[in-house]
């Protein structure tokens, strides 16, 4: 079952060019912090803890998650992950926040649990394209039964930069997802810099989307 507005406006791209086998190997994630190369990288953090919600976040980079808790002047303890082998959990001495240092497709719904809400900013965009179909069907899995999916994508001309952030178009959003989820496309929101003129992009936008799980 699939229900959709279409994102009218948005340039919709036969393909995704080259960026079909990009692959964005670990030690080049983890490169991109040490080299401060993180133009994703928000000042702002969003207020979804200080919003009284539980947090939950995954990332490689211990370096990223370390610095997280640094800008935020958040007092945090360590502990090892029984199910994963080197995986740590970060997690806020006041407990609302939880962030694990492992590969996102180490976790899964008996050590994270469910949850009732996802802020997919700089997450999808940023898996490698061949692994798009297996970050999707975990996600699907953590979902609660009415649980809420605010999905941020971006788009742009991908024959120009070969990503990430990756360009995802709406057909695929709606092959991910559209046979477990309704798909509902909020807005789009210029964000072209200087950073994407200097990629050699002449646009740059991002995608809202809202899912909804819908029962079986």
């Amino acid at each position: 079952m699939e229900r959709s507005a279409g994102a009218a406006g948005v340039p919709e791209h036969s393909d995704i060019g080259a960026q079909k086998n990009r692959v964005v190997t670990k030690e080049e994630w983890l490169q991109k912090w040490e080299m401060r190369n993180i133009g994703f990288h928000k000042q702002q953090g969003h207020p979804l803890a200080d919003m009284g919600h539980s947090v939950v976040g995954v990332e490689v980079s211990e370096q990223a998650l370390k610095e997280f808790f640094a800008e935020h002047s958040l007092p945090y303890c360590e502990e090892p992950v029984p199910e994963i082998s080197g995986a740590k959990k970060l997690q806020s001495t006041s407990g609302n926040i939880s962030l694990y240092c492992c590969s996102i497709y180490d976790l899964s719904s008996s050590i994270v649990g469910k949850f009732d809400g996802f802020w997919d900013r700089g997450a999808l965009v940023a898996v490698n394209p061949c692994d798009r179909q297996r970050y999707a069907s975990l996600m699907i899995t953590l979902m609660e039964e009415n649980s809420s999916y605010l999905l941020v994508t971006v788009s742009y001309d991908p024959n120009k930069h070969e990503g990430p952030p990756f360009y995802v178009p709406e057909s695929e959003i709606k092959s991910l997802f559209g046979s477990h989820c309704e798909i509902k496309y909020l807005e789009k929101v210029d964000d072209f810099s200087e950073r994407h003129r200097q990629w050699g992009l002449d646009y740059f936008l991002e995608v809202l989307y809202l899912l909804k799980l819908v029962s079986d």
